[in-house]
């Protein structure tokens, strides 16, 4: 895709932050850091709850981009083409007590992505990085931070599993964060 058309394009998602473009065209961002979920749905908005929290962490401001992608969607792909690194932090099954935090790094990650649905989402996150492969523009390096949910049913908040999880979530953020820029 030209770099004018995905200009174009970027121009007309909605409800995302604003691109960086150089004059020259668009140019790679830092790592974008993208919480999903539904936060309606309990657990399952973990992502996002993470997501959140780094908002605070002000280590981190210059080297990241927070973005609440919510339940998905492809007007994600352009912040996705863009990005350097993509760290992706959601709630999946993965077979573990609720709560338990696992780290899936590139091709860990391909492969996790690859076995069965573990997420509940529209567009799965494997969506839009074969989108952005496909465009020639899948970023360097990819991290999926997966928390087991404990409910998936209707409800605002985290269960009492999952709660103390977000903090190490974020943790395990800077950790993927400072392992990629050493």
């Amino acid at each position: 895709m030209q770099r004018g058309c995905r200009r174009q394009i970027r121009q007309r998602v909605e409800g995302h932050r604003s691109f960086k473009l150089s004059e020259q065209g668009t140019t790679k961002s830092r790592y974008l850091v993208l919480g999903v979920g539904n936060t309606l749905l309990s657990d399952d908005g973990a992502g996002v709850h993470v997501a959140k929290a780094l908002e605070s962490r002000t280590e981190l401001a210059s080297k990241i981009k927070i973005i609440d992608g919510g339940t998905l969607g492809l007007s994600l792909l352009p912040e996705v083409e863009d990005a350097t690194g993509l760290i992706v932090i959601d709630a999946a099954e993965l077979g573990e007590p609720p709560g338990t935090i696992r780290i899936y790094e590139n091709d860990a990650m391909d492969r996790h992505l690859s076995g069965k649905k573990t997420t509940v989402h529209e567009v799965a996150v494997a969506d839009l990085l074969a989108a952005a492969t496909l465009t020639g523009h899948a970023p360097h390096e990819r991290a999926l931070i997966a928390i087991q949910p404990e409910s998936l049913d209707w409800g605002l908040e985290l269960s009492a599993s999952v709660q103390p999880a977000i903090a190490g979530a974020a943790d395990a953020v800077a950790s993927v964060i400072a392992g990629w820029s050493a």
